[in-house]
């Protein structure tokens, strides 16, 4: 079959230089769908240099009704999206009097990114072909990767910096504002403590003025204007005299 001849084609130079490559069949229907190979390389670090979602189609592979290779570029499409590789090549026996299939690689791009068309002869110069650009291009890749890297450094420096000013000014204000707060508890305790003292020297003033008052209290002072009470204290008075005398 045509899927048998790529495979067989593809490990005859897989020793020669495609020992970290990977050609195997899709198996992976969780979308829904699924290609019929696909053609993974990566260097010595893990980065990625090519992948290639390929589909077979011959006449073989249809019903009695001839198929076109454009009833297959959406499919195709759909499936190297969904299988994150990075090209999609129909290998096709479809179309076999077409002037413009039979002349080598066909690129339809135009319809579909980074498509290509192709006859099962084509199918190692194809993989050469892209491998090659892959591997030019790996450098620039690897450079845009590091780039990359530093900027999210940069970023997530930029980020926990802008997340400390932002933590401390918050802090600064609460301590701020709590600061503030007990210098006015404290200019109000100091103020009912003033308002205290002051009741206090008031009170030792009128505790004074009483004690003077009590002091200068005579019994002349207490019987001026009440002529009864004067009589009293000097009958009083008398009595007193008299009895000294009789002594």
């Amino acid at each position: 079959t045509l899927e048998q001849h790529c495979e067989i084609e593809f490990e005859k130079i897989r020793s020669t230089g495609f020992k970290n490559a990977e050609f195997s069949k899709d198996t992976d229907i969780k979308t829904g769908s699924k290609g019929d190979y696909i053609y993974r390389e990566s260097d010595e670090r893990g980065n990625e240099i090519i992948s290639i979602m390929f589909e077979m189609k011959n006449e073989s592979d249809g019903t009695s009704t001839k198929k076109k290779n454009e009833d297959f570029f959406k499919e195709l499409d759909k499936d190297r999206t969904e299988k994150g590789c990075e090209y999609a090549v129909l290998v096709s026996l479809l179309e076999d009097g077409s002037e413009l299939y039979n002349t080598g690689i066909v690129d339809v791009s135009h319809r579909y990114p980074k498509m290509y068309v192709i006859r099962p002869q084509f199918f190692i110069p194809m993989i050469t072909l892209l491998r090659n650009a892959a591997l030019n291009s790996l450098q620039y890749k690897s450079e845009l990767a590091l780039v990359k890297a530093q900027n999210v450094d940069i970023t997530n420096f930029e980020d926990s910096l802008t997340a400390f000013k932002e933590g401390f000014a918050r802090n600064y204000n609460l301590a701020s504002r709590k600061f503030h707060d007990a210098i006015e508890e404290i200019d109000k305790t100091i103020r009912l403590l003033e308002k205290i003292k002051d009741n206090l020297i008031g009170s030792e003033n009128n505790l004074r003025l009483a004690n003077n008052k009590a002091d200068d209290l005579t019994i002349k002072k207490l019987t001026r204007g009440n002529p009864t009470m004067a009589a009293k204290f000097a009958e009083l008075g008398k009595v007193g005299s008299e009895d000294d005398e009789r002594v």
